[in-house]
């Protein structure tokens, strides 16, 4: 496969078969990070679960301590009150069946997340095979689907995650911006390692966290050591 001179450069500078710090891990992949764009800096985490098993999936959802550095824009498929909320509290749509009917004609798609509430589930559930492959049908367990709209748009726009097992038992999940620097990428990182820590289910067995990966949106990874799980 041929790479990039700076992709080349970067994985002479440091040895990729080595598990680093994380501080020295950190330093490193923002010093890789060499596009002329703010690059997204990415968390991989391979677990010692099988994926394939209902009682062994990793999933969850949380606000990083310093956001994402990414401003989601945020669809809410409501009526009335919660509606009028959702606008307030700094949703960029507010809609309802026009809206869903939008999306499936004209194929709209302007939005990063969508939140809706429980009783507008019905006529979200009819494009729910448009959303689903896009991941972008709302659902409890990640806070999408909640009477609570106001609380809601206010995480996903504070820099809500959500993290998922995929069926090659890794976890992918964007934690900040190379301009975040090296002390709020490793805030957030902890953050997030703590939480996939918390959500081991009871049924994993050996070692949870088999490998964690730190790298930017172009350059290489970079294997973190860390042993807390």
């Amino acid at each position: 496969m041929k790479v990039g001179k700076k992709y080349a450069e970067s994985v002479k500078s440091y040895d990729h078969l080595k598990a680093y710090d994380l501080s020295e891990a950190v330093n490193l992949v923002l010093s890789t990070a060499k596009a002329k764009f703010d690059e997204t800096i990415e968390l991989h985490i391979r677990l010692g679960v099988d994926p394939r098993q209902a009682d062994q999936q990793v999933r969850g959802v949380l606000v990083l301590p310093n956001g994402t550095g990414k401003d989601k824009k945020v669809l809410v498929i409501a009526k009335g009150e919660k509606a009028d909320q959702a606008l307030a509290a700094g949703a960029d749509y507010v809609g309802a069946e026009e809206t869903i009917q939008r999306i499936q004609k004209e194929n709209w798609f302007d939005f990063d997340v969508m939140i809706t509430t429980p009783d507008m589930m019905g006529i979200v559930g009819r494009i729910g095979r448009i959303l689903g492959p896009k991941g972008l049908m709302p659902n409890p367990k990640s806070g999408t689907v909640t009477t609570d709209v106001v609380k809601a748009v206010k995480e996903v726009k504070a820099g809500k995650v959500e993290y998922r097992l995929d069926k090659t038992a890794i976890i992918h999940c964007p934690i900040g911006k190379k301009s975040f620097g090296a002390e709020k990428i490793s805030e957030n990182f902890t953050a997030l390692m703590d939480a996939i820590v918390k959500a081991k289910p009871a049924t994993a067995k050996g070692q949870y966290i088999k490998s964690v990966t730190l790298t930017s949106t172009m350059g290489p990874g970079v294997k973190v050591y860390y042993n807390k799980g």
